[in-house]
């Protein structure tokens, strides 16, 4: 037989792997507490007679506990789906919970009240068009960068020897102890002829334009 008395009297004063102790208060992270906090009448344990309402996939319900199903674990809660409409949802309360406690039946009404009212704001933020937060993966962008910062560097060496090898081939330094295809040599120097083309030509273009500049101020 089960007795209230005892069990509230282990848990008050011994432990509960439930109960949360602060310097003000003590709670109890039970998913069937009705209030949260840690009290004789609060606490779903220590009560054969209990009810709380909970919220699973936006839809509410309506717990109730009775002695008669404590032998039966898998079947100690008895699961009432309520209405959507907030008006019915109280009259179901109203009629499940006629016989009951005042205490019980108030504080499921205030829970659901609750519920209903964070249901209706979360509906709202859905509809609304917010901000998306991205985390920012800090480490794989350094990595990236530093991936980058070396390719560049890499590149600017193959550069700067490539030029300075050609430049040499040119004078003529290494005679002829290399043999290099001549395709490549061809195209080098090549590239490098549309880039003095390049220059000689924007030169002359900024020779025109001070040229008309000065003829315009003389005029």
């Amino acid at each position: 037989m089960q007795n209230d008395d005892v069990i509230w009297g282990i848990i008050n004063k011994s432990f509960c792997s439930f109960k949360v102790n602060t310097k003000t208060h003590k709670f109890c992270r039970n998913e069937y507490n009705l209030t949260g906090l840690c009290s004789r009448v609060s606490c779903p344990l220590a009560n054969s007679q209990y009810a709380t309402v909970r919220e699973e996939k936006g839809i509410c319900y309506l717990f109730l506990k009775t002695i008669e199903r404590s032998a039966f674990p898998g079947k100690l809660w008895e699961k009432i789906q309520l209405s959507r409409n907030f008006e019915k949802a109280m009259g179901q309360i109203n009629e499940n919970l006629v016989f009951w406690p005042n205490y019980l039946r108030q504080k499921c009404k205030q829970r659901l009240v609750k519920i209903t009212q964070y249901l209706i704001r979360m509906r709202k933020l859905r509809l609304k068009n917010t901000k998306k937060l991205v985390p920012i993966q800090r480490k794989i962008e350094r990595r990236e960068r530093r991936r980058e910062d070396k390719a560049l560097v890499a590149a600017r060496i193959d550069n700067v020897i490539e030029q300075e090898l050609l430049g040499r081939l040119k004078v003529g330094v290494y005679g002829d102890i290399y043999n290099f295809p001549q395709l490549a040599f061809d195209k080098a120097l090549n590239d490098e002829e549309l880039q003095s083309e390049e220059e000689a030509e924007a030169e002359t273009e900024v020779k025109e334009i001070s040229l008309q500049l000065t003829f315009i101020k003389f005029i």
